[in-house]
Order: C-alpha cells, then sequence, then structure tokens
C-alpha cells in the first residue's frame, strides 16, 4: 500500500475536500473526458452538461460550495489553479454566461441554477457522497455520462474504480515499494527487522516515485503553505460566510494569549493555530488538506507550535510530515478518512492520530511509542458524528479542531513517557473507527439531519 505525502497533503481552497475538492475535480475530469471524446460538433449544438448530487453531497452541498465547485470543475479550474484567485469574481461570471466554452468557440450549455440536482433521495449504493455527470443532447437523450464519487480528503474514484475489489483509492502497487506495510502491525514488524524508523520506510518509499528534490520541495511547499494559513487566520477579521454570523475568534485569542503570556498555556496556542486555519477554510480560502478540509486545522497546529515555541528545524518539519502521511495512509486504507462515510472520527480522529505520530517521531519516539500516539490520539475521537450546522465546516468544525491538536500533543507526551508497550493496538482502533462508521446513522455522517445540526433554536 503506498499513498504519497504529496497526495495526502494537497493544497487548495475550502470549505471542504469531500464536498468542494472533490467535486471540483470530478467535474474538470468529466469535461476533459468530453474533450477527449472528440464529439461531432452537430451532436453537441443544442447539448448540455447536467450533474446530480447524491447523499451528503445533496443534503450540506449548499452549506459547502459543492455546486460552486463543480461549476469550476467544469470550467477547467482544479483547486490548486484558485489559492491565489478571487472565487467569488469566478463564480459571478460563471452563473452569468450558461455555458461552457471549448476549442474554436465550441460550447456546451451549462446553467448552475438548473443543470445541478441536489438529490435528496436515496444515496447511491457505493459512497454517500455521489456524482451523476451527464451530457445530454437536444432529444434529452445521454450522449456520454459518468458517476464519480468523493472519498474524503479531495480523493475521487469512478464507478468503475469503486467496484474494484481493492480500496477505494487509486495508489501505487504495494510491489513498487521496499517498505510495504499496509497494517501498523506489519509496519511495526518492518521497522523491527529492518532497524529502521516509521519516517525512514516512509521516506524510502516516496523516493521510489521521485527524486528527493521533488519530495523535499513538495514537502517544505506544503509546509509553507500551512504557515500562510495559519498567519492569514491569525491577522483577520469579520463574520464567516454562509449565514450563521459567525464571527473570527482566532485573532482575537492569538491577541490576548500574547498581551496576557502569564494566564496562557499550551491549550491556548494550539486552539489559536488550528481555528486560524479552519476559520480560512470556513471563509473559502487556500488550505492544506490534512487530510481533509474540515479536519484542516489540527496536523499544522501541532507542528507550527513546535517549530515557533520549540524551535523545531526543517527537517524536523519534513519527517513529522512524513510520518503523519504515513500513519493517515493506513487510516485511509484500512477505514476511511470521509465524514460522509464515518462521521468526525475519520476526519479530525484521523488529523489527531496523524498530527501525534508526527511529534512523537520528532521528539525522538521509537517506531512502537509513535505507533501508540497515533492509536491514543485516534481512540479518544471513536464515535464523533459530523453534524454540521446548517451544512456550513463552523460549527462545531472549528471549535472541534483546537481540540484535536490538544489531544493529538497530549497523546504524543503520553506516548513518549511509555516504552510503547500498550493494550490496544492501532490497527484494532482502526478497525473500530470503521465498523462505528459503518453502525452510525446517516443523520450524523455529514448530512445536517441530526445532533447539533437539529439542536439549536431558533431566535
Amino acid at each position: 500500500m503506498f499513498i504519497s505525502v504529496l497526495e495526502l497533503f494537497k493544497i487548495g481552497i475550502g470549505p471542504s475536500s469531500s464536498h468542494t475538492l472533490g467535486p471540483m475535480v470530478a467535474a474538470n475530469d468529466f469535461i476533459n473526458r468530453i474533450k477527449d471524446k472528440a464529439f461531432n460538433a452537430l451532436n453537441l449544438k443544442d447539448s448540455y452538461i447536467s450533474c446530480t448530487l447524491k447523499g451528503s453531497l445533496a443534503f450540506t452541498g449548499k452549506g459547502h460550495s459543492t455546486d460552486r465547485a463543480v461549476a469550476l470543475g467544469l470550467h477547467g479550474y482544479l483547486p490548486a489553479d484558485l489559492t491565489d484567485k478571487n472565487v467569488d469574481t469566478l463564480i459571478d461570471q460563471i452563473w452569468q454566461i450558461s455555458h461552457i466554452t471549448f476549442e474554436k468557440n465550441q460550447t456546451i450549455s451549462f446553467n448552475p441554477s438548473s443543470h445541478i440536482v441536489f438529490d435528496k433521495g436515496d444515496p447511491l449504493p457505493e459512497h454517500p457522497n455521489g456524482m451523476i455527470f451527464e451530457l445530454i443532447d437536444s432529444d434529452n437523450k445521454a450522449l456520454y455520462s459518468e458517476t464519480y464519487f468523493s472519498i474524503g480528503g479531495g480523493f475521487i474514484n469512478t464507478l468503475a474504480e469503486i467496484n474494484q475489489l481493492q480500496a477505494p483509492l487509486r495508489m501505487v502497487s504495494s510491489d513498487s515499494c521496499r517498505y510495504p506495510f499496509d497494517s501498523a502491525n506489519t509496519m511495526l514488524q518492518m521497522a523491527e527487522d529492518n532497524q529502521i524508523s516509521i519516517v525512514q520506510m516512509k521516506r524510502v518509499n516516496e523516493l521510489e516515485h521521485l527524486d528527493e528534490t521533488a519530495l523535499l520541495n513538495g514537502i517544505d511547499k506544503i509546509w509553507e503553505a500551512m504557515q500562510t494559513c495559519i498567519q492569514r487566520g491569525l491577522a483577520a477579521e469579520g463574520t464567516l460566510p454562509g449565514g450563521l454570523d459567525i464571527s473570527r475568534r482566532a485573532k482575537d485569542i492569538y491577541q490576548d494569549i500574547k498581551n496576557n503570556p502569564e494566564t496562557a498555556n499550551i491549550n491556548d496556542w494550539l486552539c489559536a493555530y488550528a481555528m486560524a486555519v479552519n476559520e480560512e477554510n470556513a471563509a473559502g480560502h487556500m488550505v492544506v488538506t490534512a487530510p481533509t478540509n474540515g479536519a484542516a486545522g489540527v496536523i499544522p497546529a501541532v507542528l507550527y507550535y513546535f517549530v515557533t515555541h520549540e524551535q523545531g528545524t526543517i527537517e524536523q518539519v519534513r519527517d513529522y510530515l512524513l510520518t503523519a502521511s504515513a500513519i493517515g495512509g493506513l487510516i485511509k486504507h484500512r477505514s476511511s478518512i470521509s465524514g460522509a462515510e464515518v462521521g468526525c472520527q475519520g476526519e479530525v480522529g484521523s488529523a489527531a492520530a496523524m498530527a501525534a505520530a508526527g511529534l512523537c517521531s520528532i521528539r525522538g519516539g521509537t517506531a512502537q511509542q509513535v505507533e501508540n500516539a497515533a492509536e491514543i490520539a485516534l481512540e479518544h475521537h471513536l464515535g464523533m458524528t459530523c453534524d454540521p450546522v446548517n451544512g456550513l465546516v463552523q460549527v462545531p468544525c472549528i471549535e472541534r479542531n483546537g481540540f484535536g491538536a490538544i489531544k493529538a500533543y497530549t497523546a504524543a507526551s503520553l506516548a513518549l513517557r511509555g516504552d510503547g508497550k500498550h493494550f490496544m493496538p492501532l490497527d484494532s482502533c482502526i478497525e473500530a473507527m470503521k465498523q462505528t462508521g459503518l453502525e452510525m446513522s446517516h443523520k450524523y455522517k455529514e448530512t445536517s439531519l441530526g445532533g447539533l445540526a437539529v439542536s439549536i433554536t431558533e431566535c
């Protein structure tokens, strides 16, 4: 099993990796497939593109800007293209023109207001985040169609891909990795057999697929984006979009900590850093999937604290992110990082496990201690629901990232106080998360039909 650190951590925009980034990538893929098909111009005359959103995408797609993402993707944009653009201006332009232009001024009709359908009926059986794209001709017949699934963290699958027997993720074959661990147990055994650390194994596996310069530059770019996101969030003021009138708080918390250092503790710093990221995410600004947008604040917050307050080095930054991605890859492979599939335990829980493992590693933890840190952090997120108010990635998501960072830091410290021996293996904890998610009602898996989402008293 191999998932690259540069795939798990992706630079894009908010507010959601599964409901914004994934649909944008799917829409972009669909329009490129149409171009590759080279349809006759006469066949495309008076044709249009439609997108039907299913399951969680239908229920919370408005709050997660899924319709905007689909429109941007069909117009040729990918998440990484938008980090320095005014997305609101682009959206206004797209909503006005109502068509997509191909080469040689060939156009296909696409009106986002009428051609994107939020179907709140039964979800597709393969995954709760389904999308059906169709190219419809003038006789209302489908010239071409494709079904996609946004499976968390900005990853997508087609219907054919998700129906394959292997895990639903485009992954490099294990045969191409020197250390092909697909479980925490195998990872620990390989580390012991080869007298090598987890981060060393992960680095070697990465270098089987790209050279060292590309790897280090890619990781450094991810860290730069994470720092920028935190710093922007700590400086920003105002009200977040979406209608809840939630005020940004990270700047005020940060200023209060700096002005009153005698009353501040590590929890305050971690919350300020994590909330800064998730406020930026809620605003639709640049963010790094870590491993998702909804959980994007945990991993950067812990690392930013370590670098800023404990004088961490760039080498430690790289090792932290490599170790975190090794654990994140295991969770994604053996369970899910999608809130629509397993609830928030798969998002903030996974992020906390990754951050705990990374921090434990760069503080000198053994492979056993690193695995223990990840397990502790994940264990204490089991059962956590995904029930965002109004379908927005704001309440409880922003504060929850702060608490995820606190748990991650504590888990790493606790693991380092032990010798790596512990009762519950990480593999068993990941399996428990998967089974809990499968048995969890859909009301608590990013549909905003239960929990906090329906417990607000309107004044």
